[in-house]
């Protein structure tokens, strides 16, 4: 049987075009306005990915650093953030969802708890940004067992060797890193250059689902919709630090965003 996510990715094929996902970090600007913008924008993404809040986000700029401190600063805590996902998920169950974030909340959790509250709230995969392979393959394999896509990283220095090893052992979906850098940054990578390395990492094996993240705004992402999926992340934390500071509708100004990003690479 098929994953949601994998679902989701065939009906995008079907229509021609990538796969948009949107990045939001979980309780910004609080639990309620969080669960409106995922339900919202779920009506032009096909797959929702939300971020675990973190208060040293490594791998964040500064646009998710602040949407981190935000939902920090209003006391969300994890189980808050499986809370939003079941909220989530009873509204729109054939969504796919997921959660993304660094592994020490994991830990502290407890691998088998946090894989259990994943599998009861619905979350669909994870991402885990500070686990990397081959370490992260006896976590992944738990995630296999309870149905939950273990989403593995590629970045521009990847070995071939590596890389073909991360193909193989990757499940529905892999995140390909566009360039070396913190999420947010401008692209300092050509599309083409990024395209002839996503290319490489297709050869190895075309019918894996390859996402490209980092640097995805609504002035590149048409360069790059050749893709299997695309997401966005910074530009939608930035458009909710906007609108809170001009004291508008976060909802609605996101809304607006995503849809102008969908139109762009259908």
């Amino acid at each position: 049987m098929n994953s949601k996510i994998t679902l989701a990715f065939k009906k995008c094929k079907k229509e021609k075009r990538p796969a948009l996902i949107s990045y939001t970090v979980a309780g910004d600007n609080t639990k309620n306005n969080s669960l409106k913008i995922i339900n919202t924008i779920s009506r032009h993404v096909d797959i929702i990915e939300l971020g675990f809040p973190h208060n040293t986000p490594i791998a964040d700029g500064g646009q998710i650093q602040g949407s981190s401190y935000r939902a920090l600063k209003n006391g969300i805590k994890l189980k808050d953030v499986f809370q939003i996902v079941k909220k989530f998920k009873k509204i729109n169950p054939n969504k796919p969802l997921i959660l993304m974030g660094y592994f020490n909340l994991i830990y502290r959790s407890g691998e088998n708890n946090f894989i259990k509250n994943c599998k009861a709230s619905g979350v669909d995969g994870l991402i885990v940004v500070d686990l990397p392979y081959p370490e992260n393959k006896k976590f992944a394999n738990k995630c296999k067992k309870k149905s939950i896509n273990f989403v593995q990283l590629l970045s521009p220095t990847t070995s071939q060797n590596r890389m073909k090893k991360i193909v193989r052992d990757s499940h529905d979906m892999i995140y390909y890193i566009s360039m070396l850098s913190t999420t947010g940054g401008k692209l300092k990578v050509s599309p083409k250059k990024i395209l002839q390395n996503y290319d490489k990492i297709k050869r190895i094996n075309h019918k894996k689902n390859l996402v490209i993240g980092f640097g995805i705004t609504n002035k590149t992402i048409a360069s790059l919709k050749k893709a299997d999926g695309l997401v966005v992340g910074s530009q939608l934390c930035k458009t909710i630090t906007d609108s809170l500071k001009k004291r508008q509708n976060p909802v609605t100004k996101l809304d607006k965003l995503v849809y102008s990003l969908k139109n762009k690479i259908v």
